[in-house]
């Protein structure tokens, strides 16, 4: 089964190519009413998420966007993410996740809003949970800072849960080239703070990340990375979380349609 994911992965990613060179003189999939497509393929040594390991086998996520045009009343984009084990030696129950994330986001002059709702699905568990979201992001910023909240709802009985996640996030992209391909050095960090989400307590977790992105063809991007996650507060007690700090490596392409 996961030799079929990943054959299928593969075969996405090639599939992308084609079409994104066969359309490369339209701007998007459906240029004319201002609708975009994308799609990306990770994949990491382990699967983190907000300082939790959910998943410490190698991991592949495939992703795909779909977004309409901006105008003055904002932008609606729909979202499908998935995660997949590629081996079966990690005795957690993430295996499989699906997630359903629909986003609105208002651009003003110097500021980004955004609101949001993500169903996370666990086939493999037979759990599920709920999750609304609001942020804030400055682009014209130093650093491009944002501040997200984010509220899970989903019943503890069904693998919710009922707690906040609020995080503060920070990017630089370095651009320059290499033998005149465009590439650039990716950057960021957050900070996390956890109330009840997982845990009985408070906590937390600090993420770094480096990429080296590198432009394979028009549309077409491939970054590998590396990556730190460190557990704060009761996400590392091993009275509550249990969660240790940890570096994993990885490797994203991204293409558009």
């Amino acid at each position: 089964m996961r030799k079929l994911v990943l054959l299928l992965v593969l075969a996405l990613v090639a599939w992308g190519a084609m079409f994104t060179s066969a359309f490369a003189e339209t701007e998007g999939l459906l240029g004319n009413a201002g609708i975009t497509a994308s799609g990306d393929v990770a994949f990491y040594s382990e699967y983190l998420w907000r300082g939790f390991l959910l998943d410490g086998d190698p991991v592949v996520q495939p992703g795909f966007y779909l977004s309409g045009p901006d105008s003055k009343y904002g932008k609606l984009t729909a979202k499908f993410w998935s995660s997949h084990d590629l081996s079966n030696s990690d005795p957690r129950n993430s295996s499989e996740e699906y997630d359903y994330i629909l986003d609105y986001t208002y651009n003003l002059a110097d500021t980004s809003l955004s609101f949001g709702h993500t169903y996370y699905d666990y086939p493999a568990a037979d759990t599920f949970s709920k999750e609304f979201y609001v942020g804030i992001t400055l682009p014209k910023v130093f650093l491009t800072p944002s501040v997200f909240y984010y509220r899970d709802y989903g019943s503890q009985e069904d693998g919710g849960g009922m707690g906040s996640y609020t995080v503060v996030n920070l990017a630089k992209s370095l651009p320059f080239e290499i033998k005149g391909t465009p590439a650039s050095l990716e950057l960021a960090g957050h900070y996390g703070y956890n109330y009840e989400l997982f845990i009985n307590g408070k906590g937390g977790d600090i993420g770094l990340s480096a990429g080296l992105k590198l432009q394979l063809t028009k549309n077409l991007t491939c970054m590998p990375n590396i990556n730190y996650s460190l557990p704060l507060g009761d996400l590392e007690k091993t009275s509550d979380g249990n969660q240790e700090a940890r570096v994993y490596t990885g490797a994203v392409f991204s293409y558009s349609f």
